[in-house]
Order: structure tokens, then sequence, then C-alpha cells
């Protein structure tokens, strides 16, 4: 049997082990997905490794560590700096990224796009500014504290701290942060987010199934909002295809996994 996980910290929350055992169930494999916490996040490929996994999707805030403790890295992981989904092959662990384009598929619904702000500067961020530049969308990066925003200076985005930003336009504004998950916190200080969100036309929060303060804002002010459902579902399908060696019909495995979303 294969076993295969969600590793994060908090992962109570997370839809996954719903959306992958339906899928294994709707394709009568032999395999169970279930969740990890990860608190250490030095121990996270040695719990890989100490459950016998087959696979694992990794989830905030370690898909930065989960990069540099992979024995390989797809190309365009490497390039974005964070992993989302281990998979294992032979004695090695390789790590990939779904999360891109999961993402540009979720927004595709939107239409037009030339611009973006990004909010939070983690592995998530890392990988929608990536697609969004390599899609011809300007991303720009805004995180509280610059300490986190040197690899968007170093691969040529522009980032900002909250110090040194100035409020611009921008069509799509998206929340990466945790802000709003486990409490009722905003992103980024309420007078200068209503002041962004005036001039936008389209939201996205990568918190899903939940109306975090960021989306009822963006609600107040008139724009099309999506939460991350879809970008979840999306990238969940591409994962769980690597698991399998791409050997699956996306399409297939995309009608099993929207199940979970109505349980």
């Amino acid at each position: 049997m294969k076993l295969f996980s969600i590793f994060g910290n908090p992962v109570s929350h997370s839809i996954s082990p719903k959306m992958h055992n339906i899928t294994i169930n709707d394709l009568n494999l032999d395999a169970c997905y279930i969740r990890t916490r990860i608190e250490d996040p030095s121990t996270l490929m040695d719990t890989f490794h100490a459950i016998k996994l087959d696979g694992a999707n990794v989830t905030v805030p370690h898909k930065e560590v989960a990069l540099y403790q992979s024995d390989a890295v797809d190309s365009f992981a490497s390039m974005i700096g964070a992993v989302n989904t281990l998979v294992k092959k032979g004695d090695k662990v390789i790590g990939y990224n779904t999360d891109a384009p999961g993402f540009y598929k979720a927004i595709e619904s939107f239409g037009k796009i030339n611009n973006a702000l990004i909010l939070g500067a983690g592995g998530t961020a890392k990988a929608i500014a990536t697609i969004l530049r390599d899609k011809n969308i300007h991303p720009t990066i805004l995180n509280r504290s610059k300490n986190r925003i040197d690899f968007f200076l170093n691969n040529d985005f522009e980032a900002y701290d909250w110090e040194s930003f100035d409020i611009a336009k921008f069509d799509l504004i998206i929340n990466t942060t945790s802000a709003g998950l486990s409490d009722e916190t905003l992103p980024l200080q309420e007078s200068m987010l209503s002041a962004l969100m005036k001039n936008a036309k389209f939201a996205f929060d990568v918190i899903y199934n939940k109306p975090t303060p960021f989306l009822q804002l963006a609600h107040k002010n008139n724009l099309t909002c999506k939460d991350g459902a879809d970008m979840l579902l999306y990238q969940g399908v591409l994962a769980f295809n690597l698991f399998y060696d791409n050997k699956f019909n996306l399409t297939q495995i995309e009608t099993s996994m929207k199940k979970a979303f109505k349980l």
C-alpha cells in the first residue's frame, strides 16, 4: 500500500486528505493519505522517511525548507525557490511545485490582468510571483519586513517592505499570508489595504473555505474575489498525478477531487 501525507503547521483544517482519499477510492488504488503536523522544520525529511511515505504535499510554513531537504528538485521548483510536493523515486525524494500552475489556472476566469500585488513573501508568494511573470503579468511583492524579500530582489522582482512601499494601482491583490486563517487579522493595515482595493479589480486569498477579513474587505470594495479553493484543487490534481508518474487523466482526477469540496 502507498502512503501519502500533508505536511504543515497547522494541518487540521486541510481538506487535502479528503481530496486525495476520494480520488484513491474512485481509481481503486491501494493507498491512503493522512495529515502530519510538522512543528520543527528540521525534522521534515526525517519524518517523511520515518513514516515510510511515498509522497507528500507541503503547506505553510515548510515549503522553503522542503526545497533544501529534497534529494533533488525539479527545475521549475528550483527557480521558484519552494517545494509543495515531495515524491519518492527509488531511494531519493524529489521536490516539485504545483502551486504555481494551480494558482494560474484558478485566476484564468478573472480575465485580463496587467499587474498584481502579492502580500507576503513565503513559498506560496514565490510560486505566484514566478508564474505571473512567466505569463507576462507584472508582480509586486509587499511584505511586513525586509528580511524575506531578498529572494525577490535578487531575482529582479519588484519588492518592498511596509516602510518603503507607496500605494499604486494594481489589477489584482493577492493574500499569501496566514492572516485570517485562524484569527480575524488582515495581512496589511486596513487603511492602506482599503486604498489599494479602491483601484483594483480582483482579489485572491490563498486561504480557502473561509470568509477571511481580507475577502470581506474586498467584497466591500466591490472586487471580483476568489478564495484558494480552486488553487488547492488544481495543485492537488497535479500533485496526485506526480505521485503516480503522471499516468492518470487530469480531468478524471479533478472530477474526483471536486467531491471533497461538497462534503
